[in-house]
Protein backbone atom coordinates (compact mmCIF):
# COMPACT_ATOMS: atom_id res chain seq x y z
CA UNK A 1 0.00 0.00 0.00
CA UNK A 2 1.16 3.40 -0.97
CA UNK A 3 1.88 5.61 1.91
CA UNK A 4 1.34 9.32 1.58
CA UNK A 5 2.40 12.06 4.06
CA UNK A 6 -0.10 14.69 4.70
CA UNK A 7 0.71 17.77 5.94
CA UNK A 8 -1.84 19.26 7.95
CA UNK A 9 -1.94 22.75 6.63
CA UNK A 10 -3.37 26.02 9.00
CA UNK A 11 -4.99 24.61 12.26
CA UNK A 12 -7.05 27.81 12.74
CA UNK A 13 -8.67 26.66 9.26
CA UNK A 14 -10.57 23.52 8.27
CA UNK A 15 -7.73 21.00 6.83
CA UNK A 16 -7.59 18.90 10.72
CA UNK A 17 -11.44 18.54 10.26
CA UNK A 18 -11.11 16.94 7.04
CA UNK A 19 -8.04 15.06 7.69
CA UNK A 20 -10.14 13.36 10.87
CA UNK A 21 -13.28 13.36 9.04
CA UNK A 22 -11.84 11.52 5.99
CA UNK A 23 -9.59 9.38 7.80
CA UNK A 24 -11.51 5.78 7.66
CA UNK A 25 -11.70 6.47 3.82
CA UNK A 26 -8.19 7.47 2.83
CA UNK A 27 -7.00 4.46 5.10
CA UNK A 28 -8.40 2.33 2.72
CA UNK A 29 -6.84 3.43 -0.16
CA UNK A 30 -3.49 4.74 0.95
CA UNK A 31 -1.14 4.54 4.22
CA UNK A 32 -1.60 8.35 5.89
CA UNK A 33 1.00 9.25 8.02
CA UNK A 34 -0.02 13.11 9.55
CA UNK A 35 2.48 15.67 10.13
CA UNK A 36 1.37 17.16 13.34
CA UNK A 37 2.18 16.44 16.99
CA UNK A 38 0.29 14.58 19.46
CA UNK A 39 -0.73 17.87 21.70
CA UNK A 40 -1.95 19.81 18.08
CA UNK A 41 -3.58 16.79 16.99
CA UNK A 42 -5.91 16.37 20.44
CA UNK A 43 -6.11 20.40 20.87
CA UNK A 44 -8.49 20.46 17.55
CA UNK A 45 -9.67 17.03 18.16
CA UNK A 46 -11.40 18.40 21.25
CA UNK A 47 -12.14 21.54 19.86
CA UNK A 48 -14.36 19.55 16.93
CA UNK A 49 -15.46 17.35 19.19
CA UNK A 50 -14.31 14.50 17.29
CA UNK A 51 -12.41 11.32 18.62
CA UNK A 52 -9.15 10.80 17.11
CA UNK A 53 -8.60 7.18 15.34
CA UNK A 54 -6.59 4.81 16.85
CA UNK A 55 -4.84 3.92 13.50
CA UNK A 56 -4.04 8.03 13.11
CA UNK A 57 -0.35 7.65 12.35
CA UNK A 58 1.61 11.05 12.77
CA UNK A 59 4.81 12.70 13.02
CA UNK A 60 6.39 14.60 15.50
CA UNK A 61 6.19 18.79 13.79
CA UNK A 62 7.80 20.87 16.54
CA UNK A 63 5.42 23.65 18.02
CA UNK A 64 2.81 24.73 20.10
CA UNK A 65 0.08 27.14 20.23
CA UNK A 66 -3.68 28.19 20.78
CA UNK A 67 -5.76 27.87 17.92
CA UNK A 68 -8.02 30.42 17.41
CA UNK A 69 -10.41 29.18 14.77
CA UNK A 70 -10.78 31.68 11.41
CA UNK A 71 -8.17 33.95 12.61
CA UNK A 72 -5.18 34.74 10.50
CA UNK A 73 -2.32 34.16 13.03
CA UNK A 74 1.72 33.91 12.59
CA UNK A 75 1.87 30.90 14.66
CA UNK A 76 -0.11 28.62 12.39
CA UNK A 77 0.84 30.09 9.42
CA UNK A 78 4.94 28.79 11.01
CA UNK A 79 3.13 25.65 12.03
CA UNK A 80 1.48 25.00 8.72
CA UNK A 81 4.95 25.61 7.29
CA UNK A 82 6.61 23.11 9.49
CA UNK A 83 4.30 20.79 8.81
CA UNK A 84 4.84 20.77 4.69
CA UNK A 85 8.44 20.83 5.29
CA UNK A 86 7.90 17.51 6.89
CA UNK A 87 6.37 15.79 4.24
CA UNK A 88 8.92 17.14 1.61
CA UNK A 89 11.83 15.31 4.12
CA UNK A 90 9.54 12.32 3.93
CA UNK A 91 9.41 12.24 0.27
CA UNK A 92 12.69 13.61 -0.24
CA UNK A 93 14.31 10.26 2.08
CA UNK A 94 12.14 8.02 0.14
CA UNK A 95 9.60 7.00 3.26
CA UNK A 96 6.75 8.19 1.56
CA UNK A 97 5.64 7.68 -1.96
CA UNK A 98 4.02 10.88 -2.76
CA UNK A 99 2.54 14.20 -0.39
CA UNK A 100 -0.89 15.58 -0.02
CA UNK A 101 -1.27 18.97 1.35
CA UNK A 102 -4.09 20.95 3.39
CA UNK A 103 -4.81 24.23 2.90
CA UNK A 104 -2.60 27.12 4.42
CA UNK A 105 -3.28 30.34 4.79
CA UNK A 106 -1.05 32.77 2.61
CA UNK A 107 -1.36 36.13 5.47
CA UNK A 108 -0.81 33.66 7.87
CA UNK A 109 2.85 32.83 6.72
CA UNK A 110 3.63 36.36 5.51
CA UNK A 111 3.17 37.19 9.50
CA UNK A 112 5.08 34.15 10.43
CA UNK A 113 8.28 36.08 8.53
CA UNK A 114 8.08 32.77 5.57
CA UNK A 115 9.23 34.13 2.69
CA UNK A 116 6.97 31.84 0.57
CA UNK A 117 3.44 32.16 -1.09
CA UNK A 118 2.86 29.34 -1.22
CA UNK A 119 3.55 24.99 -1.88
CA UNK A 120 4.65 25.44 -5.15
CA UNK A 121 7.21 27.86 -4.60
CA UNK A 122 8.75 26.44 -1.51
CA UNK A 123 8.64 23.08 -3.87
CA UNK A 124 10.49 25.06 -6.54
CA UNK A 125 13.14 26.35 -4.51
CA UNK A 126 14.50 22.99 -2.95
CA UNK A 127 14.08 21.12 -5.86
CA UNK A 128 15.24 23.85 -8.26
CA UNK A 129 13.03 22.68 -10.60
CA UNK A 130 10.42 24.69 -12.96
CA UNK A 131 7.39 23.04 -10.71
CA UNK A 132 4.43 23.41 -12.81
CA UNK A 133 1.09 24.23 -11.19
CA UNK A 134 -1.93 22.28 -12.45
CA UNK A 135 -5.30 22.49 -11.03
CA UNK A 136 -8.70 20.92 -11.69
CA UNK A 137 -10.32 16.96 -12.17
CA UNK A 138 -11.07 14.24 -14.40
CA UNK A 139 -13.25 16.29 -16.79
CA UNK A 140 -11.07 19.38 -16.82
CA UNK A 141 -7.08 20.26 -16.17
CA UNK A 142 -5.88 23.71 -16.04
CA UNK A 143 -2.19 24.34 -16.29
CA UNK A 144 -0.94 28.25 -15.21
CA UNK A 145 1.62 29.66 -16.93
CA UNK A 146 1.68 32.52 -14.90
CA UNK A 147 0.75 32.20 -11.32
CA UNK A 148 0.84 34.24 -8.09
CA UNK A 149 1.68 37.72 -9.55
CA UNK A 150 0.49 40.95 -9.95
CA UNK A 151 -1.47 41.56 -13.46
CA UNK A 152 0.15 44.24 -14.50
CA UNK A 153 3.66 41.65 -14.75
CA UNK A 154 2.12 38.94 -16.61
CA UNK A 155 1.94 40.26 -20.02
CA UNK A 156 6.64 41.30 -19.25
CA UNK A 157 6.51 37.40 -18.73
CA UNK A 158 4.68 35.86 -21.74
CA UNK A 159 7.53 35.30 -24.12
CA UNK A 160 8.19 32.41 -26.68
CA UNK A 161 11.15 31.18 -25.03
CA UNK A 162 9.27 30.85 -21.51
CA UNK A 163 6.46 29.04 -23.54
CA UNK A 164 7.96 26.67 -25.19
CA UNK A 165 10.22 25.87 -21.99
CA UNK A 166 6.32 25.15 -19.95
CA UNK A 167 4.79 23.56 -22.80
CA UNK A 168 7.50 20.77 -23.01
CA UNK A 169 7.98 20.25 -19.43
CA UNK A 170 3.51 20.16 -19.07
CA UNK A 171 4.02 17.62 -21.35
CA UNK A 172 6.41 15.24 -20.25
CA UNK A 173 4.85 15.29 -16.75
CA UNK A 174 1.63 14.65 -18.09
CA UNK A 175 1.53 12.95 -21.38
CA UNK A 176 -1.72 14.35 -22.25
CA UNK A 177 -2.35 14.08 -25.99
CA UNK A 178 -4.67 17.51 -26.80
CA UNK A 179 -3.92 20.45 -25.11
CA UNK A 180 -5.75 23.71 -25.37
CA UNK A 181 -3.46 27.40 -24.69
CA UNK A 182 -5.73 30.42 -24.02
CA UNK A 183 -5.44 33.58 -25.69
CA UNK A 184 -3.89 36.44 -23.29
CA UNK A 185 -5.55 39.19 -24.58
CA UNK A 186 -10.00 39.51 -25.59
CA UNK A 187 -10.99 37.77 -28.59
CA UNK A 188 -7.45 35.85 -28.73
CA UNK A 189 -5.68 40.23 -29.79
CA UNK A 190 -8.09 40.16 -32.76
CA UNK A 191 -5.21 39.66 -35.34
CA UNK A 192 -3.37 42.37 -33.32
CA UNK A 193 -5.72 44.89 -32.68
CA UNK A 194 -6.46 44.26 -28.98
CA UNK A 195 -2.66 42.64 -28.58
CA UNK A 196 -0.05 41.44 -30.56
CA UNK A 197 1.44 38.51 -28.07
CA UNK A 198 -0.63 35.65 -29.39
CA UNK A 199 0.92 36.64 -32.72
CA UNK A 200 4.62 37.32 -31.89
CA UNK A 201 4.77 34.64 -28.70
CA UNK A 202 2.31 32.46 -28.12
CA UNK A 203 1.35 31.21 -31.80
CA UNK A 204 5.21 30.49 -32.25
CA UNK A 205 5.67 28.83 -29.63
CA UNK A 206 2.78 26.34 -29.91
CA UNK A 207 4.36 25.68 -33.04
CA UNK A 208 7.47 25.32 -32.41
CA UNK A 209 6.66 22.85 -30.12
CA UNK A 210 4.57 21.03 -32.44
CA UNK A 211 7.26 20.31 -34.31
CA UNK A 212 9.55 19.28 -31.75
CA UNK A 213 7.16 16.53 -30.72
CA UNK A 214 6.49 16.05 -34.53
CA UNK A 215 2.75 15.89 -33.62
CA UNK A 216 -0.26 18.11 -32.84
CA UNK A 217 0.05 18.42 -29.28
CA UNK A 218 -1.19 22.16 -28.73
CA UNK A 219 -3.87 23.98 -30.15
CA UNK A 220 -4.41 28.00 -30.44
CA UNK A 221 -4.69 30.08 -28.58
CA UNK A 222 -8.22 29.71 -27.66
CA UNK A 223 -10.37 32.84 -27.14
CA UNK A 224 -10.64 32.76 -23.30
CA UNK A 225 -14.41 33.92 -22.89
CA UNK A 226 -15.48 30.30 -24.76
CA UNK A 227 -12.72 28.41 -23.94
CA UNK A 228 -14.85 25.95 -21.37
CA UNK A 229 -17.59 26.07 -22.71
CA UNK A 230 -17.44 22.18 -23.34
CA UNK A 231 -16.83 21.62 -19.71
CA UNK A 232 -13.89 19.60 -20.62
CA UNK A 233 -10.13 19.36 -21.66
CA UNK A 234 -6.95 20.36 -20.91
CA UNK A 235 -5.86 23.74 -20.86
CA UNK A 236 -3.48 25.99 -20.50
CA UNK A 237 -4.00 29.40 -19.12
CA UNK A 238 -1.84 32.95 -19.38
CA UNK A 239 -2.48 33.86 -15.67
CA UNK A 240 -4.04 32.71 -12.43
CA UNK A 241 -7.53 33.94 -12.69
CA UNK A 242 -8.00 33.53 -16.42
CA UNK A 243 -8.04 29.63 -15.80
CA UNK A 244 -9.24 29.19 -11.96
CA UNK A 245 -12.08 31.31 -12.03
CA UNK A 246 -14.01 29.55 -14.91
CA UNK A 247 -12.83 25.83 -13.01
CA UNK A 248 -13.62 26.80 -9.63
CA UNK A 249 -17.29 27.69 -10.99
CA UNK A 250 -17.94 24.55 -12.95
CA UNK A 251 -16.10 21.96 -10.32
CA UNK A 252 -14.98 23.63 -7.09
CA UNK A 253 -15.51 21.12 -4.74
CA UNK A 254 -14.25 18.24 -6.64
CA UNK A 255 -10.76 20.02 -8.13
CA UNK A 256 -7.20 19.25 -6.83
CA UNK A 257 -4.14 20.79 -7.16
CA UNK A 258 -1.55 19.29 -8.58
CA UNK A 259 2.50 20.11 -8.40
CA UNK A 260 4.18 18.47 -11.87
CA UNK A 261 7.51 18.40 -12.67
CA UNK A 262 9.29 17.48 -9.66
CA UNK A 263 11.15 14.71 -8.47
CA UNK A 264 8.24 13.86 -5.73
CA UNK A 265 4.53 13.82 -6.83
CA UNK A 266 2.19 16.23 -4.52
CA UNK A 267 -1.24 16.80 -4.48
CA UNK A 268 -2.90 18.69 -2.38
CA UNK A 269 -6.98 20.48 -1.71
CA UNK A 270 -8.12 22.81 -4.26
CA UNK A 271 -9.69 25.03 -1.71
CA UNK A 272 -8.71 27.68 1.29
CA UNK A 273 -8.73 27.28 4.61
CA UNK A 274 -11.98 28.36 5.01
CA UNK A 275 -11.90 30.74 8.09
CA UNK A 276 -15.75 31.19 7.89
CA UNK A 277 -16.59 27.87 8.65
CA UNK A 278 -13.49 26.57 10.58
CA UNK A 279 -13.94 24.31 13.48
CA UNK A 280 -17.92 24.42 12.93
CA UNK A 281 -18.25 20.41 11.05
CA UNK A 282 -19.36 20.78 7.88
CA UNK A 283 -16.45 21.09 5.95
CA UNK A 284 -16.51 18.99 2.92
CA UNK A 285 -13.97 16.20 2.59
CA UNK A 286 -13.98 15.70 -1.90
CA UNK A 287 -11.47 17.60 -2.81
CA UNK A 288 -9.66 16.30 -0.42
CA UNK A 289 -10.31 12.36 -1.24
CA UNK A 290 -9.59 13.16 -5.16
CA UNK A 291 -6.31 14.57 -4.31
CA UNK A 292 -5.44 10.84 -2.62
CA UNK A 293 -7.30 9.17 -5.20
CA UNK A 294 -4.69 11.42 -8.07
CA UNK A 295 -1.27 9.44 -6.13
CA UNK A 296 -3.31 6.25 -6.49
CA UNK A 297 -4.19 6.28 -10.11
CA UNK A 298 -0.71 8.39 -10.81
CA UNK A 299 1.43 5.42 -9.54
CA UNK A 300 -0.58 2.43 -10.94
CA UNK A 301 0.65 3.72 -14.65
CA UNK A 302 4.05 4.69 -13.21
Amino acid sequence: MLKVAVSIGDLNGVGIEIALKAHNNIKDLIRPVYCINKTMLKKAAELLNMPIPDDFETVDVQGEFDINPGKVDANAGEFSYKSFIKAVDLAKEKKVDAITTLPINKESWMRAGIKYKGHTEVLRDIFKKDAIMMLGCEKMYVALFTEHIPLKKVCENVKKEKLISFFLDFYKSTGFEKIGVLALNPHAGDGGVLGDEEINEIIPAIKDVNAALKKEVFYGPLVPDTAFCSREGRFIAMYHDQGLAPLKALYFDESINVSLNLPVLRTSVDHGTAFDIAYKGIADTKSYINAIKYILNKKSLM
